[in-house]
């Protein structure tokens, strides 16, 4: 039963007659799983707790950084450095106390995920690279979860429902994930503030049609919007049954190069000061390295095929480079090596202060 405060609080939404009372309670016994507190997972969150889910968790290791703000719309430059979901659940709660929240500060993986998404009723994917992206598909599909999926690429968002009823799956559209030099994410080549946004909110609106009964789920069908154009497409797409075959989760890291854990410049600094036993490797050119840099050895990324062997795979290896984006993919390229224990640097020494953009 929905108590006074609930009927006057989901009022707008309880009158729509596809809704009512009896929707909004369903909506209340809800639980709700996203990954990913980022770009999409923001407004999945915000109207997910205003729509008066019942139950949502939220699963993300990483911290706020500044580079965050302009599209990860529940955190604001006070909170650099914290954890998202430990911000997301104060900032939710107070926008909705009727929700229950629960926090998972790390990331999914495949020695979590059954466990984790077991709970739920529902996931919702925000997250940022392909290799979450598999891992959740073949989760859910062992554990017949639908999953509600979004991306976006520059002005380009896409979504859709997968393991729906039985429904398509991710690998039914996407059968291989690509490598890791075909998988660029919005550090790398940008993205429009307000498309997170977008795609978030559809994705949201998904979820609540799916609990509620209402409307058609975009199951089997992949929306796609250009938001220079504001075109939209809908691609159909069928079910293949070799793709619910699935009795164990794979690394996903090896098949398309989940991202090396990062550090940050003063935690850098810091493990420099207490001479820390590792390897610190610059792989920009040799050009930038005489320019400047924090010290280690030059590996250029162009020469890491070879280069890596001058490393050893048994100790820590501490990657860095202009931005971020050069020591992430030699670090992702070191850990599907066999290499113990890499660690990029975050955003790069430019971001730093250390080098003038």
């Amino acid at each position: 039963m929905l108590s006074q405060q609930e009927q006057s609080r989901y009022g707008k939404q309880i009158i729509l007659p596809e809704v009512g009372a009896a929707g909004q309670e369903k909506l209340k016994a809800a639980k709700v799983l996203v990954v990913g507190a980022g770009g999409l997972g923001c407004p999945v969150l915000q109207y997910l707790v205003a729509a008066g889910v019942g139950e949502i968790g939220i699963a993300d290791g990483d911290t706020v950084d500044i580079s965050n703000l302009q599209r990860q719309v529940l955190y604001s430059e006070q909170e650099i450095g914290q954890q998202k979901v430990v911000v997301a659940e104060r900032k939710l709660s107070a926008l909705n106390p009727n929700v229950k929240i629960k926090t998972y500060s790390f990331f999914i993986d495949s020695h979590n995920a059954l466990d984790v998404i077991g709970v739920y009723d529902i996931v919702v994917d925000g997250s940022d690279n392909f290799a979450t992206r598999y891992l959740l598909n073949d989760a859910c599909v062992m554990l017949d979860k639908p999953m509600v999926s979004g991306a976006i690429y520059k002005f380009e968002g896409q979504v859709s429902v997968f393991n729906y009823w039985g429904g398509p799956t991710y690998r039914c559209i996407f059968p291989e994930p690509p490598g890791t030099d075909e998988s660029p994410n919005c550090s790398e080549i940008g993205v429009i503030a307000a498309l997170p946004g977008i795609i978030g909110t559809i994705q949201a609106s998904e979820v609540i049609k799916m609990i509620t009964g209402v409307g058609e789920v975009l199951s089997g069908r992949l929306l796609v919007i250009d938001t220079l154009s504001m075109d939209t497409h809908i691609f159909h797409f069928k079910l293949n049954e070799a793709n619910k075959k699935i009795e164990h989760l794979s690394e996903a890291a090896e098949q398309c190069g989940l991202p090396a854990a990062s550090v940050t410049y003063a935690e850098l600094q810091e493990m420099i000061s207490n001479n820390t036993d590792m390897q610190l490797v610059d792989v920009r050119e040799k050009e930038e390295h005489e320019a400047g840099n924090i010290g280690g050895i030059n590996i250029p990324l162009s020469a890491a095929d070879l280069g890596y062997q001058l490393l050893d795979p048994e100790n820590t290896v501490v990657v860095y480079c202009a931005s971020g984006i050069r020591s992430s993919k030699f670090a992702n390229m070191l850990v599907q090596k066999g290499f113990k224990k890499v660690v990029s640097l975050k955003n790069g020494i430019m971001h730093s202060g250390f080098l003038q953009s």
